[in-house]
């Protein structure tokens, strides 16, 4: 039980991370309005989003009454401008545009001719790329393949299509003018102000001065008000606690002291609330919450100087240093040398903007060390998704973060080593390396053979910085190094804690051949005992090989084949398995005819329905069952996990309009067909089969963890542990598949739960059984 003490040290850093959290929103706000950016506050993307289809609708009702000639000659001009682009188009970017201005620092941003030139020049712009874009599509993909950075302001995007296009003499825009952008942004101000009822125009004295400005109404303030307290209160930081989380119960939320830190924070993500779940899911829970973490010494002493030198490795990115290109002495005189400083500016801008945005998750990592640098101890409280796997509520220090925020973890409680302890360290230190496809024997060997290697890079890993950065992950396989050096060879560590993480072999297909009893797609992942671990991707590989066009047999390999394999258990489409192959041959720098993709593709998932029938005909079944349950008028689909987790799908249909601006970015609409509650059958049958999947893995954790009594981790499904506790925990979740595939018959219960009309397709041929003595279920 924690003291009173530690109780309110936990409740000081919770009011912390409120007050924290609450000055990041504020601050975020205040960044975004200074930079004319209103439009992507919380307030600004809330309100936009209801707000579009309104002016949409305004805009073509006004659009048709033009067209009819029954506003009046004044306005025949504005049409001609709105014809290139759709009134969704136009809403988007008048909205976008007067957020921007209204709600900027900037006092004169919200002058009424500014806003309606801004309106204007915006939709003019769009309409000149398009122009672009008819003209020489070609040039235009070219230039933002390779000039268009992702911070370039839309000023300079459109800056450098110009560029581009009257040096290659493309036909050129035939600018609208002033008096007409000012025109045409007025009357889509117009069509905003009416329709909303959110803005007003006013006209603005001081002494003999009147200014004409656009400001937002009473009724929006209250509105934006509103959304700005709503999201204040959702706004606390999730921080690791300094005392073990309070238990979750039936009636009683778990997790963090405060209920201001664990509003928004359910024991169910996206579910249905109020569902009781199984006491084992709760037993669960609450068992891995209790599990206590501490930071890893070597590894944040490391952080911490390739930090302060800016030296990237791997996910640690940091933040850069680089001097502003300095200006020619000549700049003012001399073109050229004013032109090329300004493209160095700008290449360097870029630079910075690039690093700035992609150091963002190190540099909120780095927060988080100093701020648990001096803790002894941390703890994690975690829920569920809807589907039952667990997630830690915290965003940082977790096992579910980078290479370099996991290789900070250790866990607190330590324990003796073994010589089993030590083959499972020389294991995570292969594996981090690269091995992770290889024989449990020739990782154990590679550790052995590469112990000068370990040496040097536990003994001073900055200076041999070149010997793990090139690991698969690298801040992982230095903390391996760390842990098997002082434990395996100098021996002067007696204790160990760090983490090893084992994984399921292919998942989908593991679990599948359970519930089909499919003796040929267990034999294939490793759910039967082998002498070394199947590889799945490669057999289908090699199956499909003969299949595919001659020219292209050479390069069929796993590398080709995984990604496709993996998520084809998941009810991946063929549309889906064209993309996946297709990044593996570019990878081999091979651009493959779309004719022949095709071929591929389809011997792919031919191979799939020869290897592993019992996985292929299952997904067929559920997809076809659950039509009818839904076509029966069912509105979700409800079953019950062996660990008592109740799972409740519930997919409602959604019409999405969207529209792809060119240099305003995408602006999506969500507007519902008919009724509010139309069930999307297709998501229905496409989700299922994937659903529970990801429900029966989790299930097998749910039920191994509350068996194990040592410090465990989990991420979906990977279990971590210490290297004492490897093989206990190895067979307690090999007992558990045994337990749920051979002891009862899960897919028959789960077709009497949903109300299948047929029986499932049941092969039969497998015993569960036999995993027992399964060396690769987990490696």
């Amino acid at each position: 039980m924690p003291t009173p003490a530690q109780i309110a040290e936990q409740v000081q850093l919770e009011r912390d991370a409120i007050a924290s959290g609450l000055k990041k929103l504020r601050k975020q706000t205040y960044d975004l309005e200074s930079k004319d950016y209103a439009s992507a506050t919380i307030y600004g993307v809330a309100s936009i989003d209801s707000l579009l289809p309104v002016v949409t609708q305004r805009i073509e009702e006004t659009v048709n009454r033009i067209k009819e000639g029954k506003i009046g000659a004044a306005f025949k001009e504005i049409h001609q401008y709105l014809s290139d682009v759709e009134p969704m188009v136009a809403a988007a970017i008048t909205c976008k545009v007067v957020f921007d201005r209204v709600f900027s620092v900037d006092e004169k941003a919200s002058n009424l001719v500014d806003v309606c030139a801004y309106i204007g020049q915006a939709l003019e712009n769009e309409c000149q790329m398009r122009h672009y874009e008819a003209s020489a599509p070609g040039l235009l993909r070219h230039v933002k393949e390779n000039y268009w950075h992702r911070s370039c302001g839309t000023q300079q995007r459109l800056t450098t299509v110009k560029t581009f296009m009257n040096r290659y003499n493309v036909k050129p825009w035939v600018s609208w003018g002033s008096k007409n952008r000012v025109r045409l942004g007025g009357w889509l101000l117009d069509c905003l102000m009416e329709s909303s009822g959110w803005f007003t125009k006013y006209n603005h004295r001081e002494g003999r001065k009147t200014t004409h400005k656009v400001v937002p109404t009473p009724e929006f303030m209250k509105i934006k008000d509103q959304v700005i307290a709503n999201s204040e209160l959702f706004s606390p930081e999730a921080w690791a606690m300094l005392i073990e989380p309070n238990n979750w119960e039936h009636d009683r939320p778990g997790g963090y002291l405060l209920n201001e830190v664990m509003r928004g924070h359910d024991f169910v993500r996206r579910g249905d609330h109020h569902l009781i779940q199984g006491e084992l899911c709760y037993d669960f829970i609450n068992t891995i919450q209790k599990v206590g973490y501490t930071l890893n010494p070597v590894v944040v002493s490391v952080a911490r100087t390739l930090y302060e030198r800016h030296t990237t490795v791997g996910k640690f990115i940091p933040m850069w240093v680089e001097e502003e290109p300095p200006k020619p002495p000549d700049i003012e005189d001399n073109d050229e040398s004013r032109k090329s400083y300004r493209r160095l500016k700008a290449e360097w801008h870029n630079r910075m903007n690039d690093n700035a945005q992609k150091c963002v998750r190190t540099r909120k990592i780095m927060e988080a060390v100093e701020r648990y640098s001096n803790v002894e101890v941390f703890y994690l409280p975690w829920s569920f998704d809807y589907r039952g796997r667990a997630y830690p509520i915290p965003a940082y220090l977790t096992p579910h973060d980078t290479d370099f925020g996991k290789s900070l973890l250790k866990f607190h409680r330590e324990a003796f080593m073994t010589p089993e302890a030590e083959d499972w360290l020389a294991f995570q230190v292969a594996t981090t390396y690269g091995l992770d496809k290889e024989t449990i024997h020739n990782r154990l060997s590679w550790a052995r053979d590469n112990t000068p290697l370990i040496e040097r890079v536990a003994s001073d890993p900055i200076g041999n910085i070149g010997d793990w950065e090139r690991a698969d992950e690298p801040w992982q396989f230095l903390a391996a190094c760390d842990e098997y050096y002082h434990c395996c060879v100098l021996c002067d560590r007696q204790y160990t804690n760090l983490p090893i993480a084992t994984d399921a072999t292919c998942s989908g297909l593991q679990i599948l051949s359970g519930l089909a009893r499919d003796k040929s797609t267990a034999e294939l992942v490793n759910v039967v005992p082998s002498d070394k671990p199947q590889d799945a991707y490669q057999v289908i590989a090699d199956i499909s090989r003969p299949n595919c066009p001659v020219h292209l047999q050479h390069y069929i390999d796993r590398k080709v084949t995984k990604r496709a394999v993996m998520t084809i258990p998941y009810n991946a489409k063929a549309y889906s398995n064209r993309e996946y192959i297709r990044e593996a041959f570019k990878e081999k720098d091979i651009d493959i005819d779309k004719d022949d993709l095709t071929v591929v593709v389809k011997a792919v998932r031919d191979a799939m329905d020869v290897l592993v029938p019992g996985p292929m005909s299952v997904m067929k079944w559920i997809e076809t069952e659950v039509a009818k349950v839904i076509n029966r008028g069912e509105e979700s689909i409800t079953w019950t996990t062996p660990s008592g987790f109740v799972v409740t799908q519930r997919l409602m249909k959604v019409k999405t309009q969207q529209v792809d601006l060119q240099l305003l970015g995408r602006c999506r609409i969500n507007v519902a067909v008919g009724e509010l509650d139309q069930v999307d059958l297709n998501k229905h049958k496409n989700c299922t089969a994937p659903n529970l999947i990801h429900s029966l893995d989790a299930s097998l954790l749910h039920i191994a963890a509350t068996r194990f009594n040592a410090p465990i981790a989990l991420i979906h499904d990977s279990v971590l542990c210490r290297a004492t506790d490897m093989g206990i925990l190895s067979s307690v979740v090999r007992e558990t598949y045994m337990h749920l595939f051979a002891e009862q018959d899960y897919l028959t219960d789960f077709a009497e739960q949903i109300g299948a009309e047929t029986e499932p397709p049941i092969i039969g041929d497998l015993e569960p059984s036999s995993v027992i003595e399964s060396t690769y279920f987990f490696c």
